[in-house]
């Protein structure tokens, strides 16, 4: 910290464990150590807010995804994360109450020790078979009409993305969710498992039969039922709520068919495939083995599986350095024709205790 090398010391096991090798290798145990020791010494940040002043909106490259973030109180602060050999900057900002405002700031970070992880890219009306059962089933989005627009959102936003950091980070992954299945698991790559070319082929012909063999019909919406004199509005909504995605609506066995990425996600080999199924920690354990320090969270949807499933950010930012992709992701919008101001008003509630980026400002450094 203040310029002066720190002596290091080696315990009896440590130097008997030297005893008998080449200086070389001794030299290189050494240095590796030193820096082991150096990357784990904690640093003073200095949290100095300097006001910005004429600020331009946030999230206002996709504004028909996303409403553009303005707020009053705007601030720069200081340089956050600074990997060695940094190569990707990542500008991001978070809310303060008791800053009364938005905090900017600059990270540098490593793009060897980054992944890039995209949360449920339900494969749900888009041309592989799995689509909203019909005449009241609800999935995703809950309705065709906005599947098919957040489809148009991954297309245009989301894909080109995942295609810009592919062959940056060590890792693109997906989350779905559903059972391990002997379908999916030879169609991607998982965090067990890489399935080979000719496996992928059978699967993916497994897939499209599987999906299209299923009965997409179901009950229709109630004709009538009974309401009390003291209660109808207590006995309306429980006869008939605002959203039943069970076997009545979706008809049964619908959940338990193989859920695909989405047809608009370029998915690639190498790209990784995440059951959410098998829980938080083989995910945290994949990563921490691979030495992913950062993450850069896209997906769906920002009110729900974005933050509480498995590679949602409620888990994955206890262990990593999160950022969330504030306009590579959408809420759930009911009762609106646009997810906007849904997705507006879900990630600024999120930023109080997490940091958000956008698409345009994760770039190269070099």
């Amino acid at each position: 910290m203040n310029g002066k090398s720190t002596p290091t010391t080696h315990s009896p096991q440590t130097v008997h464990s030297l005893t008998g090798r080449r200086p070389v290798q001794i030299c290189l145990l050494l240095v590796i150590s030193l820096r082991v020791a150096a990357a784990d010494e904690p640093r003073v940040y200095r949290n100095k807010l300097v006001p910005l002043q004429n600020a331009e909106p946030l999230l206002a490259d996709y504004p028909e995804f996303v409403e553009p973030i303005n707020e009053v109180g705007r601030f720069e602060a200081p340089l956050l994360v600074d990997d060695d050999d940094a190569d990707l900057s990542v500008r991001a900002w978070r809310f303060s109450y008791n800053a009364r405002g938005i905090i900017e700031m600059p990270n540098r970070l490593n793009s060897r020790h980054t992944a890039v992880i995209m949360v449920h890219p339900w494969g749900i009306d888009d041309g592989q078979g799995w689509r909203t059962p019909d005449p009241a089933g609800a999935a995703d989005f809950c309705t065709p009409e906005k599947n098919h627009l957040a489809g148009k959102h991954t297309r245009k936003v989301i894909d080109p993305f995942l295609e810009r950091m592919r062959p940056k980070v060590p890792f693109i992954m997906y989350s779905l969710i559903g059972n391990v299945d002997p379908i999916r698991k030879k169609l991607y790559r998982t965090l067990d498992y890489t399935p080979t070319p000719e496996e992928r082929t059978t699967a993916k012909r497994l897939l499209a039969e599987k999906l299209n063999a299923f009965d997409y019909s179901s009950k229709p919406l109630p004709a009538r039922f009974q309401l009390s004199q003291q209660t109808p509005v207590i006995d309306y909504f429980r006869s008939f709520p605002g959203l039943t995605a069970h076997n009545d609506f979706n008809g049964a066995g619908f959940w338990q068919l193989p859920v695909p990425v989405h047809s608009s996600v370029t998915a690639e080999p190498e790209d990784v495939l995440i059951f959410d199924v098998e829980g938080y920690d083989p995910l945290k354990k994949f990563l921490q083995r691979h030495d992913i320090r950062h993450i850069l969270l896209t997906g769906y949807a920002t009110d729900m599986c974005f933050c509480r499933t498995t590679a949602g950010y409620e888990n994955l930012s206890k262990d990593f350095n999160v950022f969330l992709v504030g306009d590579a992701t959408l809420a759930t919008f009911p009762a609106n024709a646009t997810p906007r101001y849904a997705t507006n008003a879900h990630i600024s509630f999120a930023s109080i205790n997490h940091l958000i980026t956008q698409v345009s400002w994760v770039t190269s450094l070099n």
